[in-house]
Parts: structure tokens; sequence; C-alpha cells
């Protein structure tokens, strides 16, 4: 039996001024916990999504055991997690199902994951191991989907993205990042046909509060598992998944040599979440607040 249940609850995008979207883009420092802060602060902050008791779901991205960008630095989902029970919340749970044919529990093992995390207070949850439920989704090109249960239980949502391409997908963003919340049997099926409108369409089930990429490296080609690596040395933070996929889009477009060369908004992930009303629609619709505080765009 299917539900009409997704993950995470829709109460509008709290990261907002006057009706536009914020969006932050910082350089790093040798401070990565100040600089996610920081990240954070320039849109308003942890308190605007965190309150206290909540449980929260950070959701990384392991989708193999490879270095960074291809997958999480664990060092940046400790200062996340840290700064997260700063805020007062109850919980705070680190959520993911890896590749088809590998275990999660092994490859957060095998990544440094759980040692880095183990004095943190954060559980982890290896979604492979635990059960799913069945969501309606209602897309045109997705009608039902299985996700994690574990995922739909909780009070918040916050994504720990990489910036990287991916060679079937254009970009592996925040609006692919859900996919590692379905059942590992059903993955295939997204890859046969329309890949980039079926990951676009989970979108419809997903609610994620807060966004923050990690930029301090890309792949501007290949991905998600090796690629060729640059280093932006940058974090952005928003609770706006196109935009964030925008701006990131920009980023390794940004390095000669780059695959993502086209305008952002002409890939078929950001044309279908428009169309479907998942973020903003164009770039009037959002501001980007840099390290100095000055909105570019």
């Amino acid at each position: 039996m299917s539900t009409d249940k997704g993950i995470g609850k829709v109460a509008g995008n709290a990261f907002m001024r006057d009706g536009t979207v914020l969006l932050s883009k910082i350089t790093v420092t040798e401070d990565l916990e100040s600089d996610i802060l920081k990240a954070v602060d320039l849109i308003g902050g942890f308190n605007l999504i965190v309150n206290k008791g909540d449980q929260i779901l950070l959701k990384p991205n392991y989708n193999s055991t490879d270095p960074p960008p291809a997958s999480s630095d664990p060092g940046f989902l400790k200062a996340i997690i840290e700064l997260l029970y700063e805020h007062g919340p109850g919980k705070v749970i680190l959520g993911e199902s890896s590749w088809q044919g590998l275990s999660t529990r092994k490859t957060l093992q095998e990544t440094g994951t759980l040692d880095a995390l183990k004095d943190t207070g954060a559980e982890v949850a290896f979604f492979d191991e635990e059960k799913f439920v069945r969501v309606n989704v209602g897309g045109e090109y997705l009608k039902h989907v299985s996700l994690a249960e574990r995922a739909t239980q909780v009070d918040k949502i916050v994504y720990s993205c990489c910036m990287k391409t991916h060679f079937r997908a254009d970009f592996s963003l925040s609006l692919k990042l859900g996919f590692g919340f379905t059942k590992k049997s059903e993955r295939m099926e997204f890859h046969l046909k329309h890949l980039k409108e079926k990951l676009v369409d989970l979108n419809l089930v997903l609610h994620p509060n807060l966004i923050i990429m990690d930029g301090r490296k890309c792949f501007i080609t290949g991905g998600p598992f090796s690629g060729e690596i640059r280093e932006p040395k940058l974090i952005l933070a928003s609770g706006d998944r196109v935009a964030m996929d925008v701006e990131s889009i920009k980023v390794i477009g940004s390095f000669e040599g780059s695959k993502l060369k086209n305008n952002p908004w002409s890939y078929t992930q950001i044309r279908q979440a428009t169309a479907l009303g998942l973020g903003v629609r164009s770039e009037e619709k959002y501001a980007v607040i840099t390290d100095q505080r000055k909105t570019i765009g």
C-alpha cells in the first residue's frame, strides 16, 4: 500500500528576506566550523529551523567510499552536527544509503565517518538495514517510490551536499541528494529511462529545511565516483534547492575544461524543478550574500 507521506515537513523556506530567497557563498578559512556557521548565519542562522527537542536528520552524500568531492568529508559532517547540537535539538541523526552493491555501514566505516562522529552524540541510521515505506509521488515520470521510513519520522531535514558533475545526470547537487533515501532495489529503474526527470520528480516528496554545500573541492568532469578536481574553496548555504544548484553549476562551470558550460537554467534538472515549483524560477528571485555581506544577484 502506498501513502502520501514524504520526507520532511512542508513549512516554506525559512531563509528569505522581503520575499527574496537568500543564498550565502563564502570563502573558507582554516576554521571549518566557524566557516559553516558564518555561511548559515548570513542567511538567518540555524535558529530559523532548529527548535528545542527537534529530531533532525542530516543527509550526507556517501554513494561510495571515494574521497571528497565524490563523497562527504567526515570533518564537514562533524562540524555541522556540533553546530546543530549547539542550537538545542533533541537528537541529530545522520542517515544514508550507499550505492546498490555497497553496505552503507561498511562505507561509513571505510571512509572514517563512524570514527569521526562517535563522540558527537549523533545517531547513525543505515537505511539499507531498516524499513521503507511506499510513497505516492504523483510525478509525470515517477509515480511511486519507496523511501526510508526513518527519514519520514523526523522534524527537520538538513542536506550536506558535495559539489560535483555526474556522467549521467549532468551534475549531482542538492536536487539529486535525495536519491539516497530510496530503496536500493528500485534504483536501477531510475536509470533505465528519464533519469534526470525522475530525480526531480522525487523532490516532490522531499522537503529539506536547510542545504549546506561543501564547495571546497569540486568535480568539473566525470562523477559521481571520480573526476577532474578543482578547489573553489567555498561553502554555500540556502533553503532553496534550485538556487543552490544554479549557483553551484556556475562555480563548476567557471573552471576551464568543465563539462558544465551551458546556461544553468538550460539543464534538465533545473528546467524540470522550476516547472514543478520546487524553487526559484529566475535569478531575480534570490540574492547571493558573500563574506563581505554584499548582495550580488
